[in-house]
């Protein structure tokens, strides 16, 4: 193909792109179209793409995997097979491998963590996933004590203390308001009216009532379930929000913000019980001078994840997809694709841990309980887009709060977007990396698929690009992560459910599951501590 040929597709592009932008830019007036031409002409020249697996592989289990026929005879050996290499599956397979277990992990990615990997952009660290862990409370023991081992804290004269290294240093959140042109300090509107303040104030009071009346913690599993988490839970939060009268514009908007973060889905997807746990379980609904201590890394929670698989380097095979999984008298077999071997190979076990998405162990094991029949299908699960944009340097600012840790849109149903060298100590200008995270609905899973990752760089950037007036100019790259089913939405009825809670408590025979699909929604807290307990409970049987 000729110069001018290449030209003229980059031109058809380039317009493409522009076309696509207008209206996500219409609310910057006048300068939308030169502010779309400049974006389009950007992320045309753009280096990156997608990261992360390949969605093949992900999709191998859909698309007439290889039979036990196809395996090899040779067949490889492990005491405990843990399949899945997120958090829960590393805490488990760390505990049995420091208990001189004979432990084997497989994971379909090719680094582990799930959804709390590491990324690095050039030289740069920064997050593909989750990106923080709240200093936790005493109903968490596990991770505290994790977080002791890590020397990150230190119990002393009967109280926890941090390394404020790694707790999030100031400004740690802030709010862009479009009709004011400023950021100001905080995630929560500020209130427009003695309403609104009346609402925060309401709401703020019912959420310590429920603390004190239903109980909520992290995780979850601290306190027993009773009627009144029941009540909670058959009921949207947005409709347990209406009939409180608690309808303000502000307030809804933030509670939504609130969801979509933890959760993957607006109010009106949640339960009521998932609602009041986001605050009830941490720090309340907080004042600003309230506002609670995070521990952070530019790599995010992969700075966790790096440090839970590093004890597991010889027993840590990625690449690897688990097909199928058959429990015998004796054993368990597992059947697995070795993605760079490009064939299938066959595994035995005495005991397997499945440390998957209970949608995926639906599907892979050959007679599966009954209560893994009736909860696989039951779940919903939300899909999210991660963009990691490498800059020149920090962009220009608007007026108000400076560059905070988290930069958040009011009114937007996008995340915001996170500095990953907001810890950073060094005062000079450099190169620095912004994340931005999209929650999306599950009708647009399907629309991830696509090869082409430009269109969805040009929506990343037209999103973040009125809030930093040179943002194209600064950007050099882009890497875009795509989760198909990111998180468990704790939807009503599913926190409660009886099947839900047979899966969390017992194994069914050689199987056992370890996922934070147990909890009805993902945390790093709640993970861990399933990979803990199923830890301890085959601790129990191999001694």
């Amino acid at each position: 193909m000729g110069q001018a040929a290449l030209s003229a597709t980059s031109l058809r592009r380039r317009d493409l792109l522009a076309l696509s932008l207008l209206p996500a830019l219409a609310a910057c007036g006048r300068e939308a179209r030169p502010l779309a031409d400049r974006i389009a002409r950007r992320v045309a020249e753009l280096s990156g793409g997608w990261v992360g697996a390949d969605v093949r592989s992900g999709h191998r289990l859909r698309e007439a995997p290889p039979g036990w026929s196809s395996a090899p005879q040779e067949v490889r050996r492990a005491q405990v097979l843990v399949l899945g290499a997120g958090i829960a599956g590393l805490a488990c397979a760390r505990r049995l491998k420091t208990q001189g277990v004979d432990v084997a992990v497989l994971d379909l990615e090719t680094r582990a963590g799930g959804n709390s990997r590491p990324h690095d952009m050039g030289g740069l660290l920064c997050p593909l996933g989750a990106h923080y862990l709240p200093v936790p409370g005493d109903e968490a023991p596990d991770v505290q004590a994790l977080l002791e081992e890590l020397g990150l804290a230190r119990h002393e004269a009967g109280r926890w203390t941090y390394d404020e290294r790694h707790l999030c240093h100031s400004p740690q959140e802030r709010l862009w308001l479009g009709r004011q042109d400023q950021w100001v300090e905080g995630l929560l509107p500020p209130p427009d009216s003695p309403q609104v303040q009346a609402e925060y104030q309401r709401f703020a009071s019912l959420v310590e009532q429920a603390r004190r009346a239903v109980g909520f913690a992290m995780p979850s599993t601290h306190h027993r379930w009773t009627a009144a988490h029941d009540a909670l839970d058959r009921q949207t939060f947005a409709a347990w929000l209406d009939s409180q009268g608690l309808t303000s514009a502000p307030l809804r908007w933030y509670l939504d913000y609130c969801c979509r973060d933890d959760y993957g889905a607006p109010a009106r997807e949640v339960s009521a019980w998932a609602g009041l746990h986001y605050f009830g379980s941490r720090h309340g609904f907080m004042s600003l001078e309230e506002r609670e201590s995070v521990l952070t890394w530019p790599q995010g929670n992969g700075w966790l994840s790096d440090r839970l698989a590093a004890p597991l380097a010889d027993c840590l095979h990625t690449g690897h997809t688990a097909l199928r999984v058959r429990e015998g008298r004796h054993a368990v077999e597992v059947l697995s694709w070795d993605a760079a071997a490009e064939r299938p190979q066959r595994w035995q076990a005495d005991q397997v841990v499945l440390a998957l998405p209970l949608f995926i162990a639906g599907r892979i094991v050959e007679q599966p309980s009954a209560a893994l029949s009736e909860m696989a299908p039951r779940l919903r699960y939300a899909p999210w887009l991660v963009a990691n944009l490498r800059l020149d340097e920090e962009p220009l600012e608007r007026l108000g709060t400076p560059l905070a840790w988290d930069n958040v849109v009011y009114g937007s149903d996008n995340l915001g977007y996170v500095n990953a060298a907001h810890q950073s100590l060094d005062p000079r200008r450099g190169p620095c990396v912004l994340t931005a995270y999209r929650a999306l609905p599950q009708a647009q899973r399907s629309s991830l698929l696509t090869p082409e990752w430009r269109p969805w760089a040009a929506q990343i950037l037209a999103d973040l690009a009125p809030l930093h007036p040179d943002l194209p100019e600064r950007l050099q790259a882009m890497d875009l992560m795509r989760y198909g089913h990111a998180m468990s939405i704790p939807v009503p009825g599913l926190r409660g459910a009886a099947a839900l809670t047979a899966l969390r408590e017992r194994g069914q025979g050689r199987l056992h599951h370890a996922h934070a699909d147990l909890a009805g929604y993902s945390v790093f807290e709640e993970a861990f501590t399933q990979g803990e307990a199923v830890a301890r409970r085959l601790l129990g049987r191999t001694r």
